[in-house]
């Protein structure tokens, strides 16, 4: 069955659980799963841009919290089998990574979530460790306002991504 057609016909509670593997933002999850149904895959991502573009502060640190930190394994407690292994794809650049660059990411993590008070988003796919170091060392010195609109924009690139993976699957669980 096709996945789009799958997700209009879920419950809400279903589709709101499904979307919620996308972006961890409840409201961004329950508005969208209320928004169905989808005509097609370019509504449905329209859609999705549309209620990111409307959620407040408060959603996108909700989204922030639901990814585990760049360079760890550990990622929140109800994520998904599914979600842990789109986080492990998309940090797959960390796989190649020294120890010495593993913990001097961790440590620029940590100053990061104490100037901030979120943790470093940053949509890792396809980017190697150095690169990732280097885009944090470059991001900690933004001031707070600019950081997390930078944080939204790749919070947004992670939620388009994870959508397109989620209509990819085989079967939604």
């Amino acid at each position: 069955m096709d996945q789009l057609l799958r997700l209009n016909e879920l419950s809400p509670a279903d589709a709101e659980a499904e979307f919620l593997k996308c972006c961890g933002s409840a409201k961004w999850a329950r508005d969208l799963a209320a928004a169905r149904p989808f005509a097609g895959r370019a509504e449905l991502l329209g859609k999705c841009d549309e209620i990111s573009a409307g959620l407040k502060t408060e959603d996108w640190l909700e989204a922030f919290r639901a990814h585990p930190k760049i360079g760890e394994n550990s990622a929140a407690k109800s994520q998904t089998t599914q979600e842990q292994g789109w986080s492990a794809q998309e940090q797959s650049g960390m796989q190649a990574a020294s120890a010495e660059l593993v913990s001097e990411l961790a440590n620029r993590n940590r100053e990061y979530e104490a100037r901030f008070g979120f943790i470093f988003i940053v949509c890792a796919t396809g980017k190697s460790s150095g690169e990732m170091l280097a885009i944090i060392n470059r991001r900690i010195h933004n001031d707070p306002q600019t950081e997390l609109q930078v944080a939204v924009a790749e919070q947004r690139k992670i939620t388009l991504l994870r959508l397109q993976k989620l209509l990819r699957t085989a079967q939604v669980s």
